[in-house]
């Protein structure tokens, strides 16, 4: 990722005495708020479908917090300390939510640009719709590995191969979950990446020691991911019945569009910035800048067309960048895909990242996340067993937290005591910190990274989850490493 790292609990997890009043406290009281949640998730997706996204599931979150709120106040924790946990949830979530902006900016600026649909129009003359899955997961490793972010990947090469992924008729959440395995292998293999540099960090493991071990657990699950994703796209891919609809669509592309090769000069400056280590908020910024002057110079006939409803080239781009537009053809599918809703379509997932950020902060204040994982380490009693603890509290710091870098964070510093005085190096730790906490993140709608993603590829989190492979391989592949004694390594005696 290439959001900025939170910081962690300013009280190490080890001493659990700094909390002992809380961990002291009944399990139950500590599920209470969880399960109020997991009831209502689960009720609002029942009643509201794919919708439930749209204001449902962040009131169930604020009404899961209020309970962990007023419960922990019932138990004698002040209101303020609440809120003050709160408060500092949501400044470390800010990063994410003016990189979600910026990418509604960007994507409408794309689109009115031309960038997006010069893209379409190349991909489609690449990709053989048999292996376009296949070749959407490896083409994301490459580019998260090399700029060191999933997000970024994301937003820029992973928009492109949805709108052709959609043109060429495959299911959006196959598409996506091929597109998030990929930046998430990537993601976890770069040296770049702040997700692999925190998990190094917390456990103290050399980087390149903790990614060549991480590579032991992580090739074998890329590579059943690959395999998997090339059998499922020679199972749907059809190409001789895409000819026609590809070339209909090229064809209704050009005429609406001034198209160029350096059109993709745009992306490839954004993903340059990202590679010398500029911010992805000004990278994106940038991009989403470029994407309008190639609207004003290249697609001028497009901009006055548009005008005739929204009063000029500058209220067009402006409408671009800050609210809905929608290019009309006579495609069907291209209609679907010619639309944005600017940085205004961004903020249904900010809220929800807000809500997610307030549950979390109740949950933490209160000592109830601290008391659940406390109970999963009294459990332990083999390494097989230690290394679920530790892949069972980063999901539940994921569920419950919502932010991927506590996911890390919590159980680094929780479990590292535990790894040293049963003789295991460090490097078990930090793999299964990555395998279970990193990749489990954007499995959950309301965790930052999930509902960053949904958000950027118009996706549901829901919907792609069962085919985010890769993410749902990885976890699997360290418990097997784990319970089966598979190269984990020991401290000298």
């Amino acid at each position: 990722m290439q959001q900025d790292v939170t910081q962690g609990p300013t009280d190490s997890p080890d001493d659990v005495s700094v909390h002992s009043e809380y961990v002291d406290r009944p399990l139950w009281i500590a599920l209470t708020p969880l399960l109020a949640l997991f009831a209502l998730l689960a009720f609002n997706v029942a009643i509201y479908g794919d919708d439930s996204l749209s204001g449902a599931n962040q009131t169930a979150l604020i009404l899961a917090a209020a309970l962990a709120s007023a419960i922990s106040m019932l138990m004698g924790v002040r209101w303020a300390d609440i809120q003050d946990k709160m408060l500092e949830n949501i400044r470390a979530a800010t990063p994410a939510i003016l990189i979600l902006l910026m990418v509604g900016a960007l994507i409408g600026t794309w689109l009115i640009g031309g960038v997006v649909p010069t893209m379409i129009y190349y991909g489609l003359q690449i990709f053989n719709p048999a292996i376009f899955i296949f070749s959407c997961c490896v083409l994301t490793a490459i580019s998260s590995i090399v700029i060191g972010s999933s997000w970024s990947t994301s937003a820029t090469l992973g928009v492109a191969l949805m709108s052709i992924g959609y043109t060429l008729g495959f299911n959006p959440g196959l598409v996506a979950g091929a597109i998030i395995s990929g930046a998430y292998f990537g993601d976890k293999m770069s040296p770049l990446s702040d997700t692999t540099n925190l998990a190094s960090g917390v456990t103290g493991v050399d980087l390149f020691t903790h990614i060549r071990y991480l590579s032991l657990t992580s090739v074998p699950s890329i590579v059943v991911t690959l395999l998997l994703y090339l059998v499922i796209g020679f199972v749907l891919g059809s190409p001789s019945a895409q000819v026609s609809t590809t070339a209909e669509t090229q064809a209704v592309l050009d005429s609406r569009f001034n198209l160029s090769p350096l059109l993709l000069v745009v992306p490839g400056v954004v993903i340059f910035l990202i590679v010398k280590r500029v911010a992805a908020l000004p990278a994106l910024f940038v991009g989403a800048m470029l994407g309008g002057a190639c609207a004003v110079l290249l697609q001028y006939p497009l901009l006055l067309e548009l005008s005739d409803d929204l009063g000029g080239p500058y209220q067009v781009v402006m409408q671009a960048v800050y609210g809905d537009i929608a290019l009309q053809t006579d495609n069907e599918v291209l209609d679907e895909l010619l639309q944005s809703g600017g940085m205004a379509g961004m903020l249904n997932t900010i809220w929800l990242i807000i809500s997610a950020m307030v549950f979390g902060g109740a949950m933490e204040a209160s000592g109830f996340l601290r008391k659940i994982t406390s109970v999963l380490v009294s459990r332990v009693r083999s390494t097989g067993g230690l290394v679920t603890a530790t892949a069972g509290t980063c999901m539940l710091t994921n569920v419950s937290a919502s932010d991927q870098y506590l996911s890390v964070v919590v159980p680094g510093r929780m479990f590292i005591r535990a790894y040293k005085e049963r003789g295991l190096a460090l490097q078990n730790l930090s793999r299964t910190l990555e395998d279970c906490g990193t990749v489990t993140s954007v499995l959950v709608p309301w965790n930052t990274c999930g509902a960053f993603h949904a958000g950027v590829l118009g996706v549901a989190t829901l919907s792609y989850a069962p085919w985010a492979l890769f993410c749902l391989i990885s976890p699997l592949m360290t418990l097997i490493f784990a319970w089966g004694g598979i190269r984990i390594a020991r401290e000298p005696a």
